[in-house]
């Protein structure tokens, strides 16, 4: 596990932030879908989680998340928006580990993370037991996914205070979410892409 010093506790809460923000959207959005019931219950208690930290997040830092006037577009199939969901609960679990050890008062919020980030991977482990043709949609999602992944790393590894461990960071990030996905099956072993 990397420490990072307390010099960069305002950049992992300011990431952090945005993160929750963007997961806020995505599970709003998630919700206008036909999906499981199951699902759905876990989503709308996912979406107080989320609404909890950024305004959390929001009274710490003195400022408001940006919010975009219209929800994102999410993929209508459950086996593909799993996997948006899932990637993107697997990176902000990473900036909440980061955030953890400049903040350890902060570890409930890593263990909110880690809950989200266990019920999609149940998910998706059922999706790939499930059948060819939901296995090999969940899979196409997460190369698609995995490929604008190290760009959006590269944004949230953009503060000047970041600086000194960005390449350390991006490569740490990168390895974990890729070994969450190939334990999965949803990525091949020894994918390309770092």
């Amino acid at each position: 596990m990397m420490v990072l010093p307390q010099t960069c506790e305002r950049a992992l809460l300011e990431r952090f932030l945005r993160a929750e923000a963007m997961a806020l959207w995505a599970v709003r959005a998630a919700q206008t879908q036909n999906l499981p019931r199951h699902v759905q219950t876990f989503l709308q208690r996912h979406e107080t989680d989320e609404q909890d930290h950024l305004r959390q997040f929001e009274g710490m830092l003195g400022t408001t998340s940006q919010r975009a006037p219209t929800l994102p577009t999410v993929p209508s199939q459950w086996e593909m928006l799993a996997v948006l969901l899932f990637g993107y609960e697997a990176l902000g679990l990473e900036f909440a580990t980061l955030l953890a050890t400049v903040r350890p008062d902060l570890a409930d919020i890593l263990e909110d993370e880690q809950v989200h980030v266990g019920f999609f991977e149940k998910e998706l482990r059922a999706i790939l037991a499930g059948g060819e043709s939901g296995a090999q949609q969940a899979r196409e999602a997460a190369r698609t996914w995995w490929k604008k992944l190290p760009r959006t790393v590269d944004r949230y590894l953009g503060d000047p205070s970041l600086a000194p461990y960005r390449t350390e960071l991006r490569h740490h990030i990168l390895s974990i979410i890729q070994e969450r996905f190939i334990a999965l099956g949803l990525l091949p072993a020894g994918q390309a892409g770092r």
